[in-house]
């Protein structure tokens, strides 16, 4: 009669730990470098925009300057490019979105999905009294100050539209 081996526990735990460094030494490189064409439709109902001068604000009618690519830089991370006018959506250290002609820190935002299928979009680099400053469109869609504002607010709350 022959005799079937299993694994031993020890050994399934070896195997899990191996695999497990491997992911973490890996990353999560494949998620990496993505590029999606969005328009950001915001809770207020408003499309972020950039001007040519490099203010963002919202606008009521979809423009080219509310298309935007968007790279993953990192996980969860992103960087948002208004094609049409060739800025970056940037936010400086008091919570002022601007648009910036070159990419660097203050480009990068955390996108996170909401529990309402919004996204937020905060700043990595800032942060105001230990809370995350948020990209956010006023009533009157103009941008309000990060510092200022919670995710919880739907000012907060965008819309990835595809292109």
């Amino acid at each position: 009669m022959h005799k079937t081996t299993f694994p031993t526990i020890t050994s399934f735990y070896f195997i899990l730990c191996i695999l497990l460094l491997l992911a973490v030494i890996h990353g999560y490189k494949h998620l990496e470098g993505d590029v999606r064409w969005r328009s950001l439709f915001s809770a207020t109902h408003y499309f972020l925009t950039i001007d040519q001068s490099g203010q963002v604000r919202g606008t009521r009618k979809f423009n080219s300057n509310s298309i935007f690519q968007v790279y993953s830089v990192n996980v969860g991370v992103v960087a948002m490019y208004a094609a049409g006018a060739r800025l970056y959506v940037a936010m400086d250290k008091k919570g002022k979105v601007y648009g910036a002609k070159e990419y660097g820190p203050n480009c990068e935002f955390q996108e996170r999905i909401e529990e309402n299928g919004y996204n937020t979009y905060s700043s990595v680099r800032w942060r105001h009294n230990g809370h995350s400053m948020y990209l956010a469109l006023r009533g009157n869609g103009r941008t309000r100050l990060g510092s200022k504002i919670r995710h919880t607010h739907h000012s907060t709350h965008f819309l990835p539209l595809s292109i």
